[in-house]
């Protein structure tokens, strides 16, 4: 009863706390996220790291390497002759069966080869009768007006909303959290559909290939700042309402109203900024409204102030526009003109005074803009995430010791810088703060709040026999419970066996004793967030394991036999927390241990480094790993040691 009184008074004080800790953390995790971009002071400097940080980019995108170049297989279906300008219905394939259906748009007067502009279409899905017509047709007023205006123009659709229904909200809507394992996000998709639309504009005779520029909107304005930020063949670039501030999508809430199409795999901790300076010293406009609630101004702002440090480096300073209309997340004509002012100016050489007539305007009902009567039977657009981003080979047999050394020293370095290179440093020193210390039937009950690191607090219960002292315990067990863990345990807690064990029990954040009072569509927002800061929750949680065995071995447990327990996803959780513990445990008990990181715990990128059967495998070096239940992520472990004649301890 006495250990059940003193969780309820915990949880009442833990009232108070709850969502505002997590803002604060988020908060501060935002602030803490210095922007590379400060440190440059020349253009020396900045030439000598924009290639690394273009490379850096790619890696968050899926997209290093970059998947080979194949045929593109073009293919007009249709033609549309107007008095003024043409249209081709066609598709291409970034890759095989990856289809990407547009429409290009063709002046019908030329004097050689023209200019063009790759057009990127926001989230305006057009649908008849349950058929989906692809977002290029929302869009087609853009592609009109260049094709009027002298422009070639190609408009395609994205993956979630074109004629192949694929998805953007893996994350957002379909608990595809394996992504985040895999390092797939549909912006680096979208990305590469880009650098293949843009050869297949290079091969088009019409077009003059040294003049391609880039602009859309919303989503579109994104996809415009991937491929203007990796490709240097995008001569011109007009993002619209594509882009803000770190701090607008994690600490404001915008992320709730984007899908995961807006979002490189964040690893490396970037400000949005980072990704707008690769453009330098390129013609750029930043085209925003002063009223757009899913991409603030002050944003807006804060991104042009930083990228225009890089600009200023440059001797082209006129090449860097703001341009600010009034109005909500709309497709506003005064953003369209500013655009195609810019577009005009910058491939064109008009002068900033020119002016022109025609007004943007559709012509076209969807059918006409159709690009397929029949789907491929081949596409894979409906299943690219399960490919688009190879994994890690399966691991070979070591040939030795020394192989196996060796390879264990590669996976853990590259873990480290690949998978937890963007949380925040290992080494803060946890606090640990009594709450309680109550005796029931012969039991010593302590109870504590573990400050892992600033603003993330967890639980920690430590049982054992009354008078014994704990630099005096023999052993320790730590059990990690997870959500359903918690609701059992009150009734089930395990009694130390005998008075020199010591039993603890942990709460990560977000669990139990402290956990967040979300609702379902709420905690799905918190973890996306942690994904935006460069982490996981389950990294963290890992982090939170990690914490409170430094924590408890400070209090006296440091050379004594230690014991770490989870279960699921948390034993997957305690099984990397002893990876990167300076001081090994003795023991861990993990019962149903996921066969892969595709069922948790979720890491950034970790299937490009690894599966859990060569964690096991690591780990089992350094302590006795014990399964309990599913056995399937012990198996390559028990291969090595057959393979090394049980020396590879």
């Amino acid at each position: 009863m006495i250990w059940i009184c003193g969780v309820s008074g915990l949880l009442a004080d833990r009232a108070d706390l709850g969502n505002d800790e997590l803002e604060r953390y988020f908060e501060r995790r935002v602030e803490a996220l210095e922007s590379p971009l400060k440190g440059v002071k020349t253009l020396e400097e900045w030439k000598a790291k924009q290639p690394v940080y273009r490379k850096q980019l790619l890696g968050m995108l899926g997209l290093d390497p970059m998947p080979e170049r194949t045929p593109l297989k073009p293919v007009v279906t249709g033609k549309i002759v107007r008095d003024e300008f043409t249209v081709e219905n066609l598709h291409f394939q970034s890759s095989p069966g990856l289809y990407v259906t547009g429409n290009l748009y063709l002046p019908v007067k030329r004097e050689g080869r023209v200019p063009a502009v790759l057009y990127g279409c926001g989230h305006a899905g057009v649908r008849k009768d349950g058929v989906s017509y692809g977002n290029k047709c929302h869009y087609q007023h853009h592609g009109i007006w260049f094709a009027r205006n002298g422009y070639a123009c190609l408009v395609i659709d994205t993956l979630q909303l074109g004629e192949i229904v694929g998805t953007h909200h893996g994350l957002f809507r379909h608990n595809r959290w394996w992504w985040i394992p895999r390092g797939y996000t549909p912006a680096g998709l979208e990305a590469w559909n880009c650098v293949r639309a843009l050869d297949y504009l290079q091969s088009r005779p019409e077009i003059d290939a040294g003049a391609i520029g880039v602009t859309g909107r919303s989503g579109g304005g994104a996809y415009s700042w991937w491929i203007a930020a990796i490709d240097e063949r995008i001569k011109v670039a007009v993002p619209v309402a594509g882009i803000a501030s770190l701090k607008n999508h994690v600490v404001d809430g915008c992320v709730e109203g984007h899908c995961d199409c807006m979002y490189q795999m964040n690893s490396r901790g970037w400000d949005f900024e980072m990704v707008a300076a690769l453009v330098a010293p390129r013609p750029l406009l930043i085209s925003n409204t002063d009223k757009d609630s899913i991409f603030p101004l002050d944003g807006v702002y804060q991104v042009y102030a930083g990228v225009r440090r890089i600009y200023d480096l440059y001797p082209a300073p006129g090449n860097l526009g703001l341009n600010i209309e009034e109005g909500p997340h709309e497709d506003t004509q005064p953003l369209r003109t500013s655009a195609f002012h810019w577009m005009n100016r910058h491939l064109k050489g008009a002068k900033p005074t020119d002016t022109f007539e025609l007004a943007a305007v559709k012509l076209f009902e969807p059918e006409e803009l159709k690009v397929f009567e029949k789907l491929p039977a081949d596409e894979l657009n409906t299943k690219v995430d399960e490919i688009f981003v190879p994994k890690a080979p399966a691991p070979q047999l070591p040939k030795d010791v020394d192989d196996w050394e060796r390879q264990k020293r590669e996976w853990t370095a590259t873990l480290k810088q690949k998978c937890f290179g963007g949380g925040p440093a290992m080494n803060v020193k946890p606090l640990l703060r009594q709450r309680s210390d109550d005796k029931a039937n012969g039991l010593q009950v302590k109870m504590f709040n573990l400050e892992t690191e600033p603003e993330a607090t967890c639980w920690l219960g430590l049982i054992h026999h009354a008078g014994i002292k704990l630099r005096d315990l023999s052993h320790l067990k730590l059990i990690v419970l997870d959500d359903e863990g918690w609701k059992g345990w009150l009734e089930n807690y395990e009694r130390p066996a005998d008075p020199g064990q010591g039993i603890a029990y942990l709460c990560a954040r977000g669990i139990g004793a402290v956990s967040w009072p979300h609702d379902d569509r709420k905690r799905i927002q918190v973890r996306r967030r942690f994904a935006l800061i460069g982490q996981t929750l389950d990294g963290r949680r890992m982090y939170d394991i990690l914490q409170a065995v430094r924590a408890l071995r400070a209090e006296g447990m440091g050379g004594k036999v230690f014991t770490l327990q989870g279960r699921g996803v948390m034993a997957g959780n305690a099984l990397y927390a002893a990876l990167l513990l300076d001081v090994p445990v003795s023991r861990l008990e993990l019962r149903d241990l996921p066969a892969s990181h595709r069922e948790g715990p979720y890491y950034q990128n970790v299937l490009q480094v690894w599966d859990l059967p060569q964690a096991v495998a690591v780990v089992s070096d350094r302590s006795t790993v014990n399964l309990l239940g599913k056995q399937e992520a012990g198996r390559y472990a028990a291969e090595v040691r057959a393979a090394l004649g049980g020396r590879s301890r």
